[in-house]
């Protein structure tokens, strides 16, 4: 972003190329050793984060959400808004022990060690383990949190409950035995066979931490702050404490532990909501949860979460908390929808999610930063991303590994159906499988790659047929240029890629409805805009190039360009009705043999293209090899 080299550990992180390591039924190169076991542990030491020889660690990696917690929109659930109202409606169809064994295979079948092995593969260094307390409850306990699920007039029994088994000692105790404890063990030793280290993140704490229950999985809004129960005690901020307690005396010496992730995204904690204008809550609860880990002699990092999705800190720099130990804290931001640009700036200093604002924080307080999550837009977004904040050696985590048709994940899960019929969950558990997924390649070469990048998506060879959806993987203004390629304002929803299929990038692409075996198109092409592919001329001479168009409802015109100089104009006027698809026919001056970089440049608007097809019609002696 602001013209630095990319930096050695980006470099050494990001050396391969996709071609063969891309088969998503590749077996782990990982097995797990001692040597595999003994990750360094790390501390903060100023701004940095550290190993145990001081030497600075930027941890890079992939959140696995949508795993031990189900958000909505990560399964293409949309209508039915969060875990609980998923299992409210299987509920209606099943006894709540078929809807516990479901979970079970979904939860064995989502996230397994080939997934993590794929992490690593990619150069990744570390994952994020969002999690929902109510795997830390006992099969009794979760039975008393599916009937408040059924009723909000059960709410209330529910909470008494919970303050019941809360005297009693009954919470979080049975670590053996208990799920969420299994799968972070899990998680750990498939990441420590690979050398990633593992962040513990508290995503749906219990009560919930905001308004959004896609994200925290509440039954009433912000009931982590507000709730009392029978003795008037916050009983929600209780439990929190109790299980960071438990979890910091199970992992307090686990090397493979970098950070505990608090609280996941509190947002909402304002005086609209009867909460105070300053975070005094989220303070005063930070302050019990890190004095709690602390009194354990546990000296891992500890990450905070600003109120508003991770990103303001009011009242939550060190020298406002009430704790003791100020060391070994470290500040997260979530980035979203915002400017990549190293100058825009927020006029609220303790708002981090601008790169601006994110390192000033960082150097004022002398504390490490981090951006926890960071997604969900276009891979010219992505890059654009990745180069700014890796100038100023932060680290940063994806959000996140797997989604259900999803475009921005690093694997694309098929479409099942609806998971409130039998079919559709037999075909959800099938396709969430790593062996199963897609990988997204050119997500991965955005996460990956310098910005310079280039290179084919596929093999591409003349004679023969370039669909137009295959330009060369790269960012804006290196393979393609289209008009809107990023979002970079949270208000504006207009789609960088209209049509939303294949690749992830501003090129607006569709599934071909023109095409038998449903290919893909690209439309919407204003006057300006181009694609690049890299080509093989197999036999220099002429040929001719067959184009399928659809016309809009002004004729249009495209050139190609080979090596920088024009080659043809294809005029798409010759396809006579707007809006019908035709074939535009044209000749070529001889081509050379050899690798080419072929360009298609919009001169007048198009409305798609789903094809060029190269026929030789004669041989030359044009070009060499």
């Amino acid at each position: 972003m602001n013209g630095s080299s990319p930096s050695p550990q980006r470099n050494n992180i990001l050396r391969n190329i996709f071609f063969g390591f891309l088969t998503v039924a590749a077996t782990s190169l990982f097995t797990p050793n001692a040597e595999a076991q003994q990750l360094p542990f790390l501390q903060a030491k100023g701004s940095q984060m550290v190993d145990a020889n001081g030497k600075e660690v930027v941890l890079r990696g992939f959140n696995v959400g949508g795993w031990l917690l189900q958000e909505s929109y990560i399964l293409q659930t949309d209508s039915l808004n969060c875990q609980w109202r998923i299992k409210q409606g299987m509920l209606r169809t099943m006894p709540e022990a078929q809807m516990e064994e479901f979970y079970k295979q979904y939860r064995a079948n989502f996230i397994t060690k080939a997934d993590i092995d794929f992490i690593a593969k990619q150069g990744f260094n570390c994952v994020r383990l969002p999690f929902h307390y109510d795997l830390f409850l006992t099969a009794a306990q979760r039975h008393a949190r599916t009937q408040a699920m059924l009723s909000p007039k059960n709410v209330d029994g529910y909470v008494e409950q919970l303050s019941t088994w809360y005297d009693q000692n009954q919470l979080f105790t049975d670590t053996k035995n208990l799920d969420g404890f299994r799968f972070i063990d899990d998680v750990l030793k498939w990441c420590a066979a690979n050398k990633l280290y593992v962040i513990l993140d508290l995503h749906a704490a219990p009560g919930g931490q905001g308004t959004d229950r896609n994200i925290n999985d509440n039954f009433v809004s912000l009931d982590l702050w507000k709730r009392r129960d029978a003795k008037g005690r916050p009983i929600y901020q209780d439990m929190t404490v109790r299980l960071w307690e438990k979890l910091s005396a199970r992992y307090k010496s686990d090397l493979r532990v970098a950070m505990y992730d608090l609280i996941n995204e509190p947002h909402n904690l304002n005086a609209a909501n009867g909460m105070s204008a300053d975070n005094q809550e989220l303070s005063a609860l930070y302050s019990r949860l890190i004095n709690a880990v602390r009194a354990q002699n546990d000296k891992h990092m500890l990450l905070l979460e600003g109120n508003g999705y991770g990103n303001e800190y009011t009242n939550l720099t060190p020298d406002k908390l009430a704790i003791q130990d100020k060391t070994n804290l470290a500040y997260n931001a979530h980035r979203y929808w915002c400017p990549n640009t190293p100058e825009t700036a927020d006029n609220n200093p303790n708002q981090i999610n601008l790169l601006h604002n994110l390192a000033a924080f960082r150097d004022r307080w002398q504390v490490p930063v981090w951006v926890g999550e960071t997604g969900e837009n276009s891979n010219e977004w992505f890059v654009a991303a990745v180069q700014g904040l890796n100038a100023q050696n932060i680290g940063w985590c994806h959000w996140t590994l797997k989604r259900v048709d999803g475009p921005t994940s690093l694997l694309r899960v098929k479409p099942y159906g609806s998971v409130l019929t039998p079919e559709g969950r037999a075909a959800l558990l099938r396709n969430v499988q790593y062996a199963n997924c897609q990988p997204n390649r050119d997500v991965i070469a955005a996460l990956t790659q310098p910005a310079t990048f280039q290179a084919p998506i596929t093999a591409l060879t003349i004679p023969g047929t370039i669909q137009a959806a295959d330009y060369d993987l790269g960012r804006a203004e290196v393979a393609y240029h289209d008009d809107y390629s990023a979002k970079v304002d949270f208000r504006d929803n207009t789609p960088w890629n209209q049509g939303g299929a294949y690749r992830n990038d501003g090129v607006d692409i569709k599934v071909n409805t023109d095409s038998p075996d449903k290919n893909f198109s690209v439309g919407h092409l204003s006057a300006g805009e181009w694609l690049k592919y890299t080509v093989k001329v197999a036999s220099a001479g002429s040929y001719t190039l067959h184009m399928r168009v659809q016309k809009g409802s002004a004729p249009g015109q495209v050139s190609l360009q080979l090596d920088g100089g024009k080659l043809v104009l294809v005029p798409v006027s010759q396809a006579t009705t707007a809006g019908e698809w035709a074939t535009v026919t044209v000749k070529t001056p001889p081509l050379p043999a050899g690798q080419h970089q072929l360009r298609l440049l919009v001169e007048q608007p198009v409305n798609q293209i789903s094809w060029m097809r190269f026929e030789q019609t004669g041989a030359s002696s044009a070009g060499g090899q």
